[in-house]
C-alpha cells in the first residue's frame, strides 16, 4: 500500500501525462517517509462514456483516489494527502489553464481486517539495497 488510481475522461487522452503524474505521486509519497516504495502502485482508468455538467462544452475530469492501509493517524494521513494534492494540482495546472477541467482527490483508509495482500516486492527491494 498505497494504491493510487486516476480515473479520467477520455477527452483528456492527448493532454494528460500519466507517466509524469505517477512519477510525481511516487516521489511525493516516498518523501513523506510514511509509505515504503515497494508498496506504492499507480494506475489509470480512462472513462470512454461520461457526462460532465451540462455537456455543452468540452469539460474534462480527473478523479484520483489514494487507498492506504490502516493504522496511520488522521494527522499523518492528512499531511500525506495535502502534500499529494498539491503535487496533483501543480501537475494539472498547465492543462487547467487551457481547458475546463475538474480535479478531485480522496484518500481512503482500507479496513484493517478486510485488506488482503501477498507481495514479494518488498523483500526484493531490500535485497537490492543491500548489494
Amino acid at each position: 500500500m498505497p494504491h493510487f488510481i486516476a480515473e479520467y475522461s477520455g477527452n483528456l487522452e492527448d493532454d494528460i501525462d500519466l507517466p509524469g503524474l505517477f512519477e510525481k505521486v511516487h516521489r511525493t509519497l516516498g518523501e513523506t517517509g510514511v509509505f515504503p516504495l515497494g508498496g506504492i502502485r499507480s494506475r489509470a482508468v480512462k472513462a470512454e462514456t461520461y457526462r460532465i455538467a451540462d455537456a455543452k462544452h468540452d469539460y474534462g475530469f480527473v478523479h484520483m483516489t489514494l487507498k492506504v492501509g490502516s493504522g496511520r493517524s488522521l494527522e499523518i494521513r492528512r499531511q500525506a494527502g495535502d502534500a499529494l494534492f498539491e503535487a496533483i494540482k501543480a501537475h494539472f495546472a498547465p492543462i487547467q489553464e487551457k481547458r475546463l477541467l475538474a480535479i478531485s482527490f480522496e484518500l481512503a483508509e482500507l479496513h484493517p481486517d478486510l485488506n488482503y495482500k501477498h507481495n514479494n516486492i518488498h523483500s526484493f527491494l531490500k535485497q537490492q539495497s543491500e548489494q
